[in-house]
């Protein structure tokens, strides 16, 4: 038997003001303070544009940086980060919003990172199925810097904010951002 609770099914994102690039994340009795994009929240997401878009987007894997922290405890697939991983940006690649293998020759995000963002990174099903070159790329769920700074379009918690986020998450979870 598991001991982890039974998987949650949306979080939700709630802006504090119409150009908020701080909100929070509700689930349930929940609520947790969050980074968004400097852009704020768009319904019209664009590659660079730094807005976090609006949608419902699932969330489908973790990764970790083993040498950093721990695996977190989620009924989602989770992968150990690797220094080779990155992520396409470039809207003209045939790999755009995909997981790639550095030295990569176009335009990509590094996935081992220096400063703590993404100790725990979670894909979100944004611009992924199909992936439409230009509306928005590495859209994450991540770990936010201290005094939840603007994101490049991501939300970010702290991260044992993460792990209790995680712990309720499964397959069929999602991030709601209106």
């Amino acid at each position: 038997m598991s001991s982890l609770p039974p998987p949650r099914r949306d979080l939700t994102v709630r802006r504090l003001s119409a150009a908020a690039t701080r909100g929070r994340l509700v689930c349930g009795s929940l609520d947790v303070a969050c980074a968004l994009g400097r852009g704020g929240i768009t319904r019209d997401k664009r590659e660079g544009d730094g807005a976090t878009p609006a949608g419902r987007f699932e969330m489908l894997s973790v990764y970790y940086r083993p040498d950093r922290v721990q695996r977190p405890r989620t009924r989602l697939p989770v992968t150990p980060l690797r220094p080779w991983m990155g992520w396409c940006d470039d809207p003209g690649h045939p790999r755009y919003n995909r997981l790639v293998r550095r030295p990569f020759a176009a335009s990509h995000e590094a996935m081992w990172r220096d400063d703590p963002l993404y100790n725990i990174v979670v894909v979100l099903d944004c611009n992924l199925r199909p992936a439409v070159p230009g509306r928005g790329s590495a859209i994450f769920f991540h770990l936010a810097r201290p005094g939840y700074t603007p994101t490049e379009g991501c939300i970010a918690v702290k991260e044992r904010d993460m792990r209790l986020l995680l712990a309720g998450s499964g397959p069929g979870s999602a991030i709601c951002i209106d």
